[in-house]
């Protein structure tokens, strides 16, 4: 099979494609699955730096989500054939023609579903869920304030916030952005460069909102703060901007602001029965046609390198894919 290896930390640069064995007949609970999309997202960026939370050495397959049809089925499997289109997780290896996964952490395509558009579901739609409404508790009727909105986890969450009857403030630093986010559903699209408080503050009426979703961090955290009514979340699920902010705490004793991080790779591990049920109800929020991905770049699985550069370069809006 061909594949795109890590042989050394660095940049895109680093990929180089390579042709290895296929894999070995799946084991009990896997399924094999010919990979034919595969999401590309910051954590990839992160995994081939070695400055990722799972650190694996050189030479590796990178790639975490996918979707693809069942080539084979390991033993005590049930509920998968050969031949179903599946989205798949892996922790390792998306980025290859073939690759083994636990049948647990695979799902049959929603309907309605592209393959393309499967191969990146997983992981937004898993972090904006898990984020809004069960770090954040977010309510209908709430004001949900979503930096990097035109981003993979920032549409999802505006498509999230919007499905559970939110009201969306979402912040992008170009105009097609916004325009995106306002396509998506947000109720409002800003540019958050100049500062972005009294804006928000005028949107809610001198309120604030409840929950801001910052994948950002550094100043964009310091700011949101300000921005939060009393008792409001401000969920952490990155740092973006160049790192994290140091929180004043008075600001959480004032206003009685909860700061929450988020880390999705935390709830696959802590409590993966969980991870599993929110994939559940993912999949019938998609087949109700609520939560569509949104892919601005396709790229073949030979240009991961590119695709994975326009991430950095932060040119995507929703998704980047590799078909193939």
């Amino acid at each position: 099979m061909k594949a795109m290896v890590c042989e050394r930390f660095g940049g895109p640069e680093v990929l180089a494609e390579r042709v290895l064995p296929d894999p070995a007949a799946p084991g009990p609970g896997e399924i094999q699955v010919r990979i034919e999309a595969r999401g590309v997202q910051y954590v990839d960026v992160l995994m081939l730096a070695g400055k990722y939370q799972f650190r694996p050495e050189p030479p590796f397959i990178p790639g975490g989500e996918a979707a693809g049809h069942v080539v084979a089925v390991g033993p005590d499997v049930t509920g998968f054939a050969v031949g179903d289109a599946v989205m798949s997780r892996h922790t390792l290896g998306a980025l290859a023609e073939l690759g083994n996964a636990k049948a647990a952490l695979c799902d049959k395509v929603p309907a309605g579903l592209s393959l393309a558009q499967a191969g990146v579901f997983r992981g937004a739609y898993s972090t904006a869920y898990h984020a809004l409404l069960q770090r954040g508790r977010m309510q209908a009727g709430e004001w949900v304030l979503i930096h990097g909105a035109a981003g993979g986890i920032g549409i999802a969450a505006i498509q999230m916030a919007k499905a559970f009857g939110a009201k969306v403030i979402a912040t992008a630093g170009t105009e097609v952005k916004r325009a995106a986010c306002l396509e998506e559903g947000a109720d409002y699209a800003i540019d958050y460069r100049s500062g972005f408080v009294d804006r928000v503050k005028d949107l809610t009426g001198g309120r604030g909102v409840d929950i801001v979703y910052d994948p950002i961090g550094d100043k964009v955290a310091e700011e949101s703060l300000r921005c939060l009514a009393w008792c409001g979340r401000l969920l952490i699920l990155g740092f973006l901007g160049g790192g994290p902010t140091a929180i004043k705490s008075n600001y959480l004793l004032i206003k009685g602001i909860d700061a929450i991080g988020v880390r999705i790779g935390g709830l696959n591990e802590a409590n993966p029965k969980l991870a599993i049920a929110n994939m559940k109800a993912l999949i019938g929020l998609a087949e109700e046609g609520k939560l569509r991905p949104r892919i601005s770049h396709t790229f073949r699985l030979d240009q991961a390198a590119e695709a994975l550069q326009v991430v950095i370069d932060r040119a995507v809006i929703g998704k980047a894919v590799l078909l193939g």
